[in-house]
């Protein structure tokens, strides 16, 4: 396994996350369970979750991420292993401590207090905000139009976020879904208030979608706040399975294909034919080629993965032994030139 620091801090976190938000919705906790030992056992000592999971979002499954993993620390006594990363959710859904998702006062503390509780923990290790309180676009979105709405300000969520860091529940702190000109804000106000530093960026980063590289991938260089990219194999498409029309049974797209719309874009099957051939040509595996193409971003701390089969786990972890030619990364490339996003 490769490691990583995060941000500009000696924490080593495997380049390899893995990624949870299946369990209690396409995973059961007994086959959380199993996925969570093979990990830990082969170098993944990094997990991200969110207390919004499981997903596709439900009022029914709120929560049950963090339950299962914090059934596991608490099975295995392993908590002291695992840098664990959780996600405090912004403004979205009425069932989420009744619709008042703010970042700061009471609102911001009963959802530390019981992603604590679920995850059988006193302390995070990174916590996220996980997108932003004020409208921009994420989650797919393009064609942005500016609408100012109610938002709280840098300055009042770093400061609530710095209460938690002194009491020792949260270590660092970290943003999502979140673009250039708010990570900016943020980094530049922890320096100039003395205030917590944001760590990470979590934003979505595959071969169908390199818009991180536009603005973002510069910020977390010279910033030391690197990415932590999900769906790097783009809900499955990047995998092969999806080719040809095929829709498998118990799939993502076969389960709850309404909800994930963010791949449904025209050139996609055009853009995952001409990856799949290069993957061919070379003896690739498809999946491997992909996550390994991002784990090897200067601006990449780790490529967080989610799988609902052991198989995949293995395939997708297994990924770091993967060597990606200079002749792989051109043909890659060129399929961006031709297909540059389909998939943003």
């Amino acid at each position: 396994m490769n490691y990583k620091n995060l941000g500009n801090t000696d924490l080593k976190v495997s380049t390899i996350c893995l990624g949870t938000m299946t369990y209690g919705e396409q995973n059961t906790q007994n086959e959380a369970f199993e996925q969570m030992d093979f990990a830990l056992d082969h170098g993944v000592n990094f997990w991200d979750t969110a207390e919004l999971y499981a997903v596709p979002p439900r009022k029914e499954t709120y929560g049950d991420t963090e339950e299962i993993i914090g059934n596991w620390f608490k099975k295995t006594k392993k908590r002291g292993e695992v840098i664990l990363a959780t996600k405090v959710a912004g403004p979205a859904r009425d069932y989420l401590r009744n619709g008042e998702n703010s970042f700061v006062g009471p609102n911001l503390e009963s959802a530390l207090n019981n992603s604590l509780k679920r995850l059988e923990t006193d302390y995070i290790d990174l916590y996220q905000l996980h997108w932003p309180e004020r409208n921009v676009n994420n989650f797919g979105r393009l064609g942005y139009v500016h609408k100012e709405n109610d938002w709280n300000q840098f300055e009042d969520v770093l400061g609530e976020l710095h209460k938690y860091v002194d009491e020792g529940k949260i270590k660092y702190v970290g943003i999502s879904n979140e673009t250039p000109w708010g990570a900016m804000n943020y980094l530049k106000i922890s320096k100039d208030k003395n205030l917590p530093r944001m760590m990470s960026i979590q934003n979505p980063y595959n071969l169908l979608n390199r818009s991180y590289e536009v603005g973002l991938a510069e910020v977390s260089i010279r910033e030391k706040i690197g990415l932590l990219g999900y769906s790097p194999l783009a809900s499955g498409f990047l995998t092969g399975k999806y080719r040809n029309n095929q829709l498998p049974e118990n799939s993502r797209m076969k389960r709850d294909g309404d909800f994930w719309t963010r791949y449904n874009k025209p050139n996609r099957n055009k853009a995952v034919e001409e990856y799949y051939k290069i993957s061919e040509k070379y003896s690739l595996d498809v999946s491997q080629m992909s996550i390994k193409f991002c784990e090897i971003q200067d601006f990449m701390t780790s490529v967080i993965i989610g799988a609902t089969t052991m198989e995949q786990l293995k395939t997708n972890i297994e990924s770091v032994n993967v060597n990606l030619s200079d002749d792989v990364i051109k043909e890659i490339n060129n399929v961006q030139k031709i297909y540059p996003n389909p998939c943003p």
